[in-house]
C-alpha cells in the first residue's frame, strides 16, 4: 500500500464543511467508546452498527457518509483491541485505556462519499455535508493510478490547511546497484548517526536551533486574551512554526535514509526502545529532537524498496563491548572515547558502538529483516501523518 498526499484548495465556506465532518466523526468516535465502556462484551460488529443508531438519533451523524461513520468506530475499536492486547501480553506500566478526545483532525472515507475527476486533479465530496470540488495541490502525478486502486481517502487538518490522502493499492520497488557494502549504524546524540567505517552524519539539531522562535511565538500567545481573534492568530502561527519543525524533521530522516540504504546492500541498527530512553530528563527533548524511531522506520521502508537487507539487533553492551577482542570495557555516557585495556584500541565510542551492532548483525539474522513500513499504511511517500499511526 502507497499513501499519496495531497493539499486540497477551496473556498473558505467549503473547509468549514470539511471542519463538521471531522467533528461529526470525532463525535462517533467517542459514541462508540462510551457504548464500549456502558456495555459488557462489546464487539466490533457491535460498533459499527452503533453507527446506524447514532445517524437515526443525530441529524448531523447522518449527514456523514455511512462508511466514514464505520471508519470512525473503526478508529474506537483500535484503540479498544490496543488494550486488550496490551492487557493479554501483560505489558509493564499503563496499559493504555482508551480515551475520550477532545478535538479532531481527520476523517476518513472508504469507498463511497467521495469522487476524483477523470484528470485526477479534482475530488469532489459527495456526502451529506456537501463540502463539494475541491483542487489536489502537489507534485504527485495520481493519473498512474486508477481509481480502482484507490481503497480509502482521509481528509486531514493541520496548521496550514486541509489535506487529501489517498490509500493506494501499489507496490514502489526501485533498481538497486549492488556493490557488496556491509554497515553497521549507530545512532546518537553527538551525532546523528556514525557507521561502521567512521563515518559521521551531523545531528540537525531543529527543534534546537528554533526554540528562539518558538519561545517568541509562545509569550505572544500567552500575551494575549483567551478567546480573542489576536489570540486564534498567534496560536495559528505557533502551530505553524511546530509543523514547519516537524515537516524539516521528515524530510532529513527521510532524505538520509535513502542515501544509507543506496550505498550498501546491508544496514544493520540497534534495535532501541525509544519510549524507554526518553525517561531521561535530561536528553528527552535531545532525544526527541533527533527522531531516531522515524529515521529507521525509513531505513527499514527503503530497505524493502530496493531489495537490500536491514537487520536490527539487540542494544545490549554494544557501547560496552570492544568491537576488536570483545572485552568489556565499562564507561559513562560522559565518556566519548573507547580505551580497550586488553587489546589496547583506541576509538571513538559511536565507532566503536557501530561496529559492534555490524558484527552483531553478521552473526545472526535475528531481528526486523523486513520492512515494517510495508505493512498497510505505515508510511506517508508524501505528507505527515500515516494513515495506520494516526487511525486513533
Amino acid at each position: 500500500m502507497l499513501v499519496l498526499e495531497a493539499k486540497l484548495k477551496g473556498k473558505e465556506s467549503q473547509y468549514g464543511l470539511l471542519d463538521e465532518a471531522i467533528r461529526t466523526a470525532l463525535f462517533i468516535r467517542n459514541k462508540a467508546l462510551r457504548h464500549w465502556i456502558d456495555n459488557k462484551d462489546v464487539s466490533k460488529n457491535d460498533l459499527q452498527k452503533l453507527c446506524a443508531v447514532l445517524a437515526k438519533e443525530f441529524d448531523f451523524a447522518g449527514k456523514l457518509n455511512s462508511m466514514a461513520r464505520q471508519a470512525s468506530a473503526d478508529r474506537a475499536w483500535c484503540a479498544i483491541k490496543r488494550f486488550y492486547d496490551n492487557c493479554k501480553a501483560k505489558k509493564p506500566g499503563k496499559k493504555g485505556y482508551p480515551r475520550f478526545k477532545k478535538r479532531g483532525h481527520s476523517v476518513e472515507y472508504k469507498t463511497s462519499g467521495w469522487a476524483i475527476s477523470a484528470d485526477k486533479k479534482y475530488i469532489t465530496f459527495t456526502d451529506g455535508f456537501k463540502a463539494g470540488k475541491f483542487q489536489l495541490v502537489g507534485t504527485r502525478d495520481f493519473s498512474f493510478y486508477s481509481t480502482k486502486q484507490i481503497q480509502r481517502v482521509r481528509v486531514v487538518k493541520r496548521a496550514d490547511g486541509y489535506y487529501c490522502q489517498f490509500c493506494v493499492d501499489a507496490e514502489r520497488k526501485e533498481q538497486h546497484q549492488h556493490n557488496g557494502k556491509q554497515v553497521g549504524i549507530d545512532v546518537g546524540l553527538e551525532f546523528f548517526y556514525t557507521d561502521s567505517d567512521g563515518k559521521t552524519v551531523e545531528n540537525p539539531r531543529f527543534l534546537r536551533k528554533s526554540e528562539k522562535s518558538l519561545k517568541r511565538k509562545q509569550r505572544k500567545v500567552s500575551r494575549c486574551k483567551k478567546g480573542s481573534s489576536n489570540r486564534r492568530k498567534a496560536v495559528k502561527k505557533l502551530a505553524k512554526k511546530h509543523l514547519k519543525v516537524s515537516r524539516q524533521r521528515k524530510d532529513f530522516a527521510v532524505k538520509t535514509a535513502r542515501t544509507l540504504v543506496q550505498s550498501n546492500d546491508l544496514v544493520v541498527y540497534e534495535d532501541l526502545q525509544v519510549r524507554n530512553t526518553v525517561k531521561n530528563h535530561h536528553l528527552a527533548k535531545s532525544i526527541s529532537d533527533a527522531s531516531w524511531s522515524l529515521f529507521t522506520d525509513w531505513v527499514d521502508y527503503y530497505g524493502k524498496v530496493f531489495g537490500i537487507w536491514v537487520i536490527a539487533v539487540a542494544p545490549h553492551y554494544t557501547s560496552q563491548d570492544c568491537s576488536v577482542c570483545g572485552t568489556r570495557v565499562q564507561k559513562s555516557l560522559s565518556t566519548r572515547t573507547h580505551k580497550c585495556h586488553c587489546c589496547g584500541t583506541v576509538m571513538h565510542r559511536d565507532h566503536n558502538a557501530a561496529t559492534m551492532i555490524l558484527n552483531k548483525g553478521l552473526k545472526s539474522t535475528v531481528g526486523r529483516t523486513e520492512s515494517k513500513a510495508c505493512g498497510q499504511n505505515d508510511l506517508c511517500l508524501s505528507g505527515e501523518t500515516p494513515l495506520s499511526k494516526s487511525a486513533e
